[in-house]
């Protein structure tokens, strides 16, 4: 991986991590706790959750998560395992958050005749692509710490 690659993956990584950490803060708030209910409300796969906790802590829980992927991510520098397990979660979330474009009512708005899904969801197939990408380095890395072969498609990325 040249320099430039290099810059652009860790530009990537942080910039998903930072954003997983705002994110992850943001839902310690009441506010934050209420915006997200339609979304884990309508959810097959999560709503069972507020049968559990509050809205409130439901959104600290997704918080704590978030930050803690976040933390796994900016660490894979320096350990691929935990950027291997912070790939992994962000990779998880995201393929949940994207989810919700299908099971929450009112996720796609018409504008001007052409339907749109909900930005702020959409924006996380970027960020789902990132997470696999570090699965995908993360996975590499440890190969060649383990000294393992390598595939031919291990040796692309």
């Amino acid at each position: 991986m040249n320099n430039l690659e290099k810059t652009g993956f860790y530009t990537a990584l942080y910039g998903l991590a930072i954003v997983l950490i705002w994110i992850g803060i943001f839902k310690f708030t009441p506010t934050e706790a209420k915006g997200i209910q339609s979304l884990v409300e309508n959810s097959p796969l999560m709503r069972w959750i507020y049968s559990i906790w509050t809205p409130l802590t439901v959104s600290k829980l997704i918080g704590s998560i978030e930050i803690i992927t976040a933390v796994l991510l900016m660490l894979q520098p320096v350990s691929p395992k935990a950027g291997l397990a912070g790939g992994i979660l962000s990779a998880l979330t995201f393929l949940a958050t994207l989810s919700f474009i299908f099971t929450t009512p009112g996720a796609f708005s018409k504008i001007d005749g052409v339907w749109i899904p909900d930005q702020f969801l959409l924006k996380d197939l970027m960020a789902l692509g990132i997470s696999i990408y570090t699965v995908a380095f993360s996975a590499k890395q440890l190969n060649r710490l383990n000294g393992k072969a390598l595939s031919n498609y291990d040796r692309s990325i």
